[in-house]
């Protein structure tokens, strides 16, 4: 198991064929304010790419992009509405289609409240990740060492995950909803990108 970290694009080799764990970091919360520095990305096989954007990026990244618009790339995402609009703003690309497993785990473990990664991970692999470098600079010149680890361990287990996520909801018969949230996520990434990031639409008020 290795950690590559790549500048402004994917090799055109990196990844083999399948479904792919993707993660992004940015500079904060705000996304057209807050820019994308980091995209980490997995198939699952032993090897997490990280793939840098520098602070004049022109976010050119064919390869990248290839892989995130591939109809036939199903992309495991942890909170994915963030990531997608993410992506969708400065690379351009809607990754699709996706499964998030945030989603999957409110719908399948309502006997808690405890949905971020390290929860889900624990509960779903047995595996301890750090979540130490969550507030951290990621658009600084130079990457440390727990950078590095965090960013990587963000998309190591996700394949794992969601295995198991996609028993549970295949035994609690929500499949179906599940696949409906997904099917609407980059719809719901496009309204937080258009203004609507706190306004319920189907509400009443």
């Amino acid at each position: 198991m290795a950690v590559y970290l790549h500048e402004e694009d994917l090799p055109s080799d990196a990844l083999g064929p399948g479904t792919v764990a993707v993660d992004t970091e940015t500079m904060g919360l705000i996304t057209r304010r807050d820019r994308l520095c980091l995209v980490q990305i997995a198939d699952g096989r032993g090897d997490e790419h990280l793939v840098r954007f520098g602070r004049d990026s022109a976010f050119d990244a064919p390869n990248l992009k290839a892989v995130l618009a591939d109809p036939a790339r199903l992309k495991l995402f942890h909170f994915a509405r963030f990531d997608l609009a993410a992506i969708h703003h400065y690379l351009g690309v809607m990754a699709t289609p996706v499964f998030c497993t945030k989603i999957a785990s409110k719908l399948v473990r309502t006997y808690t409240d405890r949905h971020g990664l390290k929860e889900v991970v624990r509960e779903t692999t047995g595996k301890e990740i750090s979540k130490q470098q969550q507030s951290s600079d990621w658009g600084g010149p130079v990457l440390n060492d727990a950078q590095l680890e965090y960013a990587a361990s963000d998309v190591r287990y996700l394949h794992a995950a969601h295995s198991v996520l996609t028993e549970r909801l295949a035994r609690e018969g929500r499949t179906e909803i599940a696949q409906a949230c997904f099917d609407f996520l980059p719809t719901r990434a496009l309204l937080d990108l258009a203004g609507w990031a706190e306004n319920d639409i189907f509400s009443h008020e």
